[in-house]
């Protein structure tokens, strides 16, 4: 088929406007495809990491946002004494909003000596050993900062957020991606500016309590392990709700898990309209040479070559929407660092090469699809009719 490929191409450049708004439309379904299955992965891989089903959070019970929960930070001692427990880490959390937003910032109050065992961090930028000194300063996810870069976040400044101003003293990256997208600061600077500003009631209170366990524990040990905690807390003045972390994140994420989960319907009516638009395109284009592809079989073409030039024609316009789409949604994902929160947790918007491979994979199937129908009606075309068609 590579010898035809001159002939298919100055096919295809006859009718530019056509091939032009066809590969447009394409590309702009397969744009939405591939932002949709970014936000799909992203989700997927938050909730599928070790830590979901290794890791505990206590929050207090019948709360629903970070600013409601306030635990005592003594707590984590009684925890800590629990067989399975291996670390009990009390975290402070401040987010400029509450509901689901494209622009959360989201600071984890940690102290800082915990911070490190806890977390697997590459500082790229600046200094762990000032942040751990100082305790008005705050190290920042690479996600975060690319996204914040034109409000004036950078290293060497402070950078205000609602009622925080920290220093910023590093910029991270992680294995995680959802973990770049976090503002780490002191626990004991968040709780001192909150009690300032009257947005907590009492000092040496925390938003949650985050259990890592000994590893090896099976599902039924952690369930039992947060049964004790709740059981626990039954003498404490607040009732912890205590889930694994995944169970928490999705909680957390509510309705908005749920929506994500119904944009995979959007993807597949945009496959859809993929092939509809397409074969359309390839319809009016056999509509259009009828007498041509007579004349091809008169000289000797089979109806089967025909077949395949067709179909040929279908895929081409099909992988170049795909490209032209799905590398603009890939570029432009990779460049702003996009995600998702709601509640203080974040879903990243995940580009990856196994999406681009996914895109074009579905653009090469979606023109096969879109060039069938047209491509067998060229083929069994009969060609003295065709040849008599004014």
């Amino acid at each position: 088929m590579f010898k035809f490929a001159p002939y298919i191409l100055k096919t295809l450049w006859g009718h530019r406007g056509r091939t032009l708004l066809t590969v447009l439309g394409t590309a702009v379904a397969m744009f939405v495809f591939c932002f949709v299955s970014s936000v799909q992965s992203g989700l997927d891989d938050l909730l599928s990491r070790r830590e979901a089903e290794q890791v505990l959070i206590a929050f207090q019970a019948n709360k629903f946002c970070p600013f409601t929960s306030h635990l005592r930070e003594d707590y984590a001692e009684k925890i800590a004494k629990l067989d399975g427990v291996r670390e009990v880490v009390p975290i402070q959390v401040f987010t400029n909003n509450c509901r689901a937003s494209l622009d959360v910032v989201v600071f984890y109050g940690v102290p800082p000596q915990k911070l490190r065992g806890v977390r697997d961090f590459n500082l790229t930028q600046g200094s762990w050993e000032e942040f751990e000194r100082n305790t008005e300063t705050a190290i920042v996810g690479r996600a975060v900062a690319e996204r914040r870069k034109s409000k004036g976040l950078q290293v060497g400044k402070s950078h205000t957020v609602g009622s925080l101003s920290p220093t910023i003293v590093g910029i991270f990256e992680s294995d995680n991606p959802a973990e770049e997208n976090y503002i780490y600061t002191h626990l004991s600077y968040i709780q001192r500016r909150q009690a300032e500003d009257g947005t907590s009631d009492l000092q040496g209170t925390v938003t949650q309590f985050e259990i890592h366990l000994q590893p090896g524990l099976d599902s039924k040990k952690v369930a039992d392990l947060c049964e004790q905690i709740d059981a626990m807390s039954k003498g404490w003045p607040e009732l912890t709700d205590t889930r694994p972390k995944g169970v928490f994140q999705q909680k957390s994420l509510g309705d908005l898990t749920e929506l994500i989960r119904l944009l995979f319907y959007l993807g597949i009516a945009c496959v859809g309209l993929v092939i509809v638009l397409v074969a359309t395109t390839t319809f009016m284009a056999v509509q259009d040479r009828v007498q041509e592809h007579a004349i091809l079989q008169t000289i000797g073409f089979s109806g089967f070559r025909i077949f395949r030039l067709v179909l040929v024609e279908s895929v081409l316009l099909s992988l170049a929407g795909g490209i032209l789409g799905g590398g603009s949604a890939l570029a432009i994902l990779a460049w702003k660092k996009m995600a998702v929160g709601a509640e203080a947790v974040t879903i990243a918007f995940l580009p990856s090469y196994g999406l681009a491979g996914t895109a074009l994979v579905v653009a090469l199937v979606t023109g096969v699809l879109a060039g069938m129908v047209p491509a067998w009606t060229a083929a069994r075309a009969e060609i003295v009719p065709s040849l008599r068609q004014a």
